[in-house]
């Protein structure tokens, strides 16, 4: 699934190309991308026909144009979902959900699996109430560092489960938290209230760290559904320290990678680095 990078890479794109052109017409080809707009997909295009973007937002893996009206319209990419920007001339991708037409361009919404979608958000200019209960990302201006500090530590799990809960930080997914994990020097599994200041410190500036060099790359592509509005990869996968390196050498000690299962997925750390927590030494 896309995480804070790759999300943020489509809003800088929509920001772009998008903010200031009416919406003139709205195709909905499949309703069940519009699932969560519960008065349907006509529905959808008549509230959204006419309405202007006024910019781009984001928050965690969420996406949101403010209109003219002060409502919204919001997004989420799901597993598989791409928002591109294209020519009107363009022939259609073969799993275009929704298109909105915004006379020399349109948003195409595409999206092979449909576990992602979008949906009006009256009144949401500001911030969409459906995702008003996810927390601000480490990059957000309302980030509170300290506020951070107090709630993990107040947890009880590991430090990784911490990190992927969104309503606690958002935007970090499965790669990110691997990837600032091994930077931190803290295993997967290290529980949180064990935590000291220094350590939860060191792991935010490594998820700041890691999702910046991110940002600056495209984001992360595993597969040609991640790409920016206009179709492009991303080439950070190039630069993971462990994600997806099983039995490679550690960049920083040169021992091999470790992979252990983990929430039905993976986790890749560092043998060396990244020691298994042992109960009473920490």
């Amino acid at each position: 699934m896309p995480e804070l990078p790759e999300v943020e890479v489509v809003r800088q794109g929509l920001e772009r190309q998008v903010i200031g052109r009416q919406v003139l017409g709205v195709d909905v080809l499949h309703p069940r991308s519009v699932r969560r707009h519960l008065p349907g997909p006509a529905d959808f295009a008549d509230r959204l026909r006419g309405r202007t973007p006024v910019s781009a937002c984001r928050r965690g893996k969420y996406l949101w144009l403010p209109l003219d009206s002060g409502d919204a319209v919001l997004a989420h990419l799901g597993m598989s979902g791409q928002l591109l920007v294209r020519p009107p001339d363009v022939p259609f991708e073969r799993h275009l959900r929704v298109r909105l037409q915004l006379g020399e361009v349109d948003v195409r919404f595409v999206d092979q699996r449909m576990f992602g979608g979008m949906w009006w958000s009256e009144g949401g200019g500001s911030l969409p109430d459906a995702i008003a209960h996810i927390a601000p990302d480490p990059f957000d201006e309302r980030f509170d560092d300290e506020q951070f500090l107090r709630l993990i530590r107040a947890r009880r799990t590991g430090v990784k489960r911490a990190l992927l809960d969104q309503s606690l930080v958002s935007g970090v997914g499965n790669i990110y938290a691997d990837e600032a994990l091994w930077r931190a020097r803290l295993h997967y599994a290290r529980p949180t209230q064990t935590l000291r200041r220094s350590q939860v410190t060191a792991l935010l500036a490594g998820v700041r760290e890691v999702m910046s060099a991110a940002l600056a790359q495209g984001g992360t592509s595993f597969d040609a559904l991640y790409v920016n509005v206009n179709g492009e990869s991303g080439y950070f996968d190039r630069s993971l320290s462990v994600y997806g390196r099983t039995d490679l050498p550690c960049p920083r000690c040169a021992a091999p990678i470790r992979r252990d299962a983990f929430l039905n997925r993976s986790s890749f750390s560092c043998p060396r680095c990244q020691p298994r927590p042992r109960r009473g030494h920490w």
